[in-house]
């Protein structure tokens, strides 16, 4: 269950959940702290899961914004449910599945090393949850991906965002 609350420091009003929100506005004014108390959690800071996203495991945020470097406050979150089994994901260097192709089934903290690939701009997860990073070895800008189809990173507002490495999101961040 993830607590969101609306001031510093968990002051104020708060609102608790166990499931997506997309958007907390309804809830509470302002989103500015939260308490993970079990699970993974995605957080956006645009409604309907849009803008900026950092990913949260069980723990304290008392000043979210100062910490994430976010421009506004929480709008919404997207809790990430939890996977046993294989993970799974094909790669592609180009939009809709063009270009070079590699199958993923592991963590990869260098797509240009490993890969040999400059560009990752579409790809189609067959198993599990993952996490796509703009820089090596795990940092910048994320993205949550879960299974699915995605044919264009760019028409998902990541215009000139390189996502060079990823990791499956795993019940040891739990």
């Amino acid at each position: 269950m993830e607590k969101l609350l609306n001031n510093w420091n968990f002051q104020g009003r708060h609102y608790e959940t166990s499931s997506d929100c997309a958007e907390l506005t309804s809830y509470l004014s302002r989103c500015h702290s939260c308490r993970v108390e079990s699970g993974c959690f995605m957080v956006y800071d645009r409604p309907n899961y849009m803008g900026n996203q950092y990913f949260m495991r069980r723990g304290e945020y008392a000043d979210y914004m100062s910490m994430m470097g976010m421009s506004d406050c929480i709008r919404s979150c997207r809790m990430i449910p939890m996977h046993r089994g294989s993970y799974r994901m094909r790669i592609y260097e180009r939009e809709n599945f063009g270009g070079q192709m590699h199958e993923c089934m592991d963590d990869c903290e260098n797509i240009m090393d490993r890969y040999r690939m400059s560009n990752c701009m579409s790809c189609h997860v067959m198993d599990g949850h993952w996490l796509m990073y703009e820089q090596p070895n795990y940092r910048g800008r994320m993205m949550y991906l879960r299974p699915g189809e995605y044919r264009s990173f760019r028409d998902m507002g990541f215009g000139g965002t390189r996502f060079m490495s990823m990791r499956r999101i795993m019940d040891s961040y739990h």
